[in-house]
C-alpha cells in the first residue's frame, strides 16, 4: 500500500512538471509571436519595462560611443599629419622665396607645424575615455545583463503560472476537492514564482540606476581632460594665427586680374585658313576660262 501512494505521488509531481513546462514554453511563444497579453499583467510590470528600455539604451549608446571614439581618433591624426605636411611645404616654399610672401609663408609653416604637433595631445585623454567606456560596457554593463536574463526568465515562469492558474481556475469547482486541491497547488507554484520574480525585479531596477549614475560619473570625469585638453589645444592655435595676422596687418595683398572671353589662339589660325583658302577659289575659275 506504501509503495502504490509513492507511486501515485511520484505520477503526480511528473505530470506537475510537465504541466509547468507546457505554460512556461506557451508563455515563451506568446512572447515571441507577440499575441496580446493580459493587460494588467503587463501593466503591472511598466515601471520594470522602462528601466529596461533605458538600459538598453545605455547599452547601445557606449557601444555607438566606442566607434566614435576609434574614428575620431583615428581622423585626429590623419589631421595632424596632413597639417604638419601643409607646414613642411611652406617652409620649402620660403627658402626659395625672399619676399615678404616668404616671411609670411615660413611663419605660417611654423604655426602649421606646432598646431600639427599640439592637436596630437588629445588622443591621450580619448584613448582613456575608450578604455574606460570599454571597461563599463565589458563589467558594469554585462553583470546588468546577466541579471535581466535571469530576471526574463523568472518573469516568464511567473507568467506561465499565471496562465496555468487562469486555465484552472476556469473549470474550477468549489464542491470538488479534487479540482480545489489542484487549484491550491498552482497558485503555491504562482507565489513561488512571483517572490522569485519579485526579487529579481528588485535586483533590475536597483542595478539599472546605479548603471546610469555610473555613466554619468564616467563619462563627467573623463571627458573633463579632454575638454580641458582641447581648450588649451585651440587657445595656443588661435594665438599663433592671431600673431602672424598682427606681424603682417597692413601688407599689401597680391592683385589679381582676371582675363574673360579669351579666345583660344587655335580657333583664330583656322578662322584665318579659311579666309584664305575662299580668296583662292575665285581665282582658279578665271584662270580654267
Amino acid at each position: 500500500m506504501d509503495s502504490w501512494k509513492c507511486v501515485v505521488a511520484y505520477d503526480s509531481s511528473v505530470m506537475a512538471r510537465m504541466q509547468k513546462k507546457f505554460w512556461k514554453t506557451k508563455q515563451v511563444l506568446i512572447k515571441a509571436t507577440g499575441k496580446k497579453e493580459d493587460e494588467y499583467v503587463v501593466a503591472s510590470d511598466a515601471d520594470l519595462d522602462a528601466k529596461l528600455e533605458f538600459f538598453h539604451s545605455v547599452q547601445l549608446t557606449c557601444t555607438e560611443l566606442l566607434k566614435v571614439i576609434e574614428k575620431y581618433q583615428h581622423r585626429i591624426t590623419r589631421l595632424s599629419q596632413e597639417e604638419n605636411e601643409l607646414g613642411l611645404f611652406l617652409r620649402f616654399q620660403a627658402e626659395h622665396d625672399r619676399t615678404k610672401a616668404g616671411n609670411m609663408m615660413d611663419a605660417t609653416s611654423k604655426a602649421l607645424c606646432t598646431s600639427a604637433k599640439q592637436r596630437m595631445a588629445l588622443c591621450p585623454p580619448l584613448h582613456r575615455l575608450h578604455q574606460e567606456v570599454e571597461t563599463f560596457r565589458r563589467r558594469a554593463i554585462a553583470d546588468t545583463l546577466l541579471t535581466v536574463s535571469y530576471m526574463e526568465k523568472a518573469r516568464t515562469e511567473y507568467r506561465g503560472a499565471l496562465l496555468w492558474m487562469k486555465d484552472v481556475s476556469q473549470e474550477l469547482d468549489p464542491d470538488t476537492y479534487k479540482q480545489l486541491e489542484k487549484f491550491r497547488k498552482v497558485q503555491t507554484q504562482v507565489r513561488g514564482t512571483k517572490s522569485q520574480f519579485e526579487k529579481l525585479k528588485n535586483d533590475v531596477c536597483q542595478k539599472v540606476d546605479m548603471l546610469g549614475a555610473s555613466r554619468c560619473n564616467m563619462l563627467s570625469h573623463s571627458l573633463c581632460t579632454y575638454q580641458t585638453t582641447l581648450l588649451q589645444f585651440w587657445e595656443k592655435t588661435a594665438h599663433a594665427m592671431s600673431g602672424i595676422q598682427e606681424a603682417f596687418r597692413g601688407h599689401v595683398p597680391y592683385q589679381f586680374t582676371t582675363l574673360k572671353d579669351l579666345r583660344d589662339p587655335l580657333d583664330e589660325i583656322t578662322e584665318a585658313q579659311k579666309q584664305e583658302d575662299k580668296k583662292e577659289r575665285p581665282r582658279h575659275s578665271n584662270t580654267d576660262r
